[in-house]
């Protein structure tokens, strides 16, 4: 967490997020009290992330295609679920399931990968209480979009489209969140996972 006192885990196959304190003196991590958060059975957990500034959280789950947002506690170490949404349109009927969540540096943007569906679900962040509001959904530009990652200074977003080989570069609008693509995708085998240094 952001305080560096916590871990959290998405267990896909528990259904669970597991929640551990960093004992960061002996190197190892602890079971906390609780030791989990229990997610609707056969959800899926995939990734987590924290906001970048308010104690807020948010999990993406791969197989029901759902986000949950979170309300953290960073004295007790504990999540407390507020909002469940659909990554999907109400009117797709194929098979896609979640993989990558992050939060926009700015802290106003929330975006999540749907495989199948093969976009980024984007949703505005309430600077009140962290809920989500949809904003609609941007085509990846390839195939089973795998991962992504935002650049720290919050203006590019690059989507790595693990069946297409490619990567597709977005340029991100600061004042609505809007992802626009820029240039030629990056060919690459298989890519399946994206960090900055």
């Amino acid at each position: 967490d952001p305080s560096g006192r916590f871990v959290i885990a998405a267990d896909l196959g528990a259904d669970r997020l597991f929640v551990y304190r960093l004992d960061a003196a002996a190197g190892r991590l602890v079971p906390h009290d609780p030791p989990a958060v229990t997610v609707t059975p056969g959800a899926g957990p995939r990734h987590f992330t924290f906001h970048p500034q308010r104690h807020w959280a948010y999990l993406i789950n791969e197989l029901d295609n759902t986000l949950i947002a979170y309300q953290w506690d960073p004295a007790a170490g504990t999540l407390t679920p507020c909002q469940t949404l659909a990554t999907l349109p109400p009117d797709f009927r194929g098979a896609s399931y979640c993989a990558d969540i992050h939060v926009h540096p700015s802290g106003r943007f929330l975006y999540g990968t749907n495989r199948g569906h093969d976009s980024l679900a984007v949703f505005a962040v309430d600077p009140d209480c962290g809920r989500l509001t949809p904003r609609g959904h941007v085509p990846t530009g390839g195939e089973h979009p795998r991962n992504f990652a935002l650049s720290p200074d919050g203006r590019w977003l690059l989507v790595a489209n693990q069946d297409s080989d490619n990567i597709v570069t977005f340029a991100l609008s600061e004042a609505g969140g809007r992802l626009t693509p820029v240039g030629a995708p990056c060919g690459l085998p298989a890519p399946t996972c994206l960090q900055f240094a």
